[in-house]
């Protein structure tokens, strides 16, 4: 099986052409290349397949095998992927995932996609869509109470759950202990990935990411998204604010006029290779 090894900020996957090859088991298979061990290693594997509904279909699974409706820096490598490979000549393209059908604009350089616009869609709150069990209309700045410790957090889903915790300092962080108590916490009855986040100023913040099935990750896309719309629900930024992660950095910018959020970010080749 050929395989195309790729990352948005440190946040890498193994991508497999489904319009090539067949993969019968993908959750075992996301398993296995992602141990960085015995593997090829990564955060998880991303199928690229045809769709009936957008000029492409993004299959993506964590590194524990499990599936994910959305990855925001897996989705721009998508995209790099189809046009860097031929698949596609257009700088304007869709892409169907388990979060809706999402829309790309390409920048590229010399032929080859450098970085990648992303419509991310509407930021949702509504606690039964996160998911995040509460009677609330929406979790915003809300206490909760994690490994005997009192945290407030703000619940937002980009197409998978995530809570954004905001921290004094992001370095200190013991993000491997609290990371799965956050997770696995019983008021995410599908999990959460859990962002620890640092306002810098009303235009950066820093960012520290745990996500459901993979552990600490140097980027999430769609986290980063959640962590704007957070800070601007909290009154902390502006809408365009810059978001630095272990990887790198992404703009992410919120429309209010549409209620709509766009990411901003590299997307990288690292080696092609044939999994025996």
């Amino acid at each position: 099986m050929k395989f195309t090894k790729m990352h948005g900020c440190g946040n890498d996957y193994v991508y497999v052409n489904c319009l090539r090859e067949k993969v019968i088991d993908p959750s075992a298979l996301a398993i296995a290349v992602s141990d960085r061990h015995f593997g090829i290693g990564s955060d998880g594997l991303i199928l690229i397949k045809a769709s009936d509904k957008a000029d492409f279909m993004m299959d993506m699974y964590n590194a524990d095998g499990s599936s994910s409706g959305m990855c925001g820096n897996g989705i721009r490598c998508v995209a790099k992927y189809v046009y860097d490979y031929g698949l596609t000549q257009e700088k304007e393209i869709s892409i169907e995932t388990g979060a809706g059908i999402k829309y790309l604009s390409l920048t590229t350089i010399d032929g080859k996609v450098t970085e990648v616009t992303v419509d991310m869609g509407n930021p949702i709150t509504e606690p039964s869509l996160v998911p995040v069990k509460s009677q609330e209309d929406s979790v915003i700045d809300q206490p909760i109470h994690v490994g005997n410790k009192d945290y407030r957090i703000t619940c937002v889903s980009m197409g998978n759950p995530h809570a954004i915790v905001f921290v004094e300092d992001t370095k200190n962080i013991e993000i491997e202990k609290i990371g799965p108590l956050f997770e696995h916490h019983e008021w995410f009855p599908q999990r959460t990935n859990t962002e620890f986040i640092h306002v810098i100023d009303r235009k950066n913040i820093e960012l520290r990411v745990w996500e459901r099935g993979s552990g600490e990750t140097l980027a999430c896309g769609t986290g980063a998204c959640a962590s704007v719309y957070a800070c601007i629900l909290n009154g902390l930024t502006e809408d365009e604010v810059k978001v630095k992660l272990l990887g790198g950095e992404l703009t992410i910018r919120y429309d209010r006029e549409k209620n709509r959020i766009f990411m901003t970010g590299p997307a990288v080749t690292v080696f092609e290779g044939e999994l025996l």
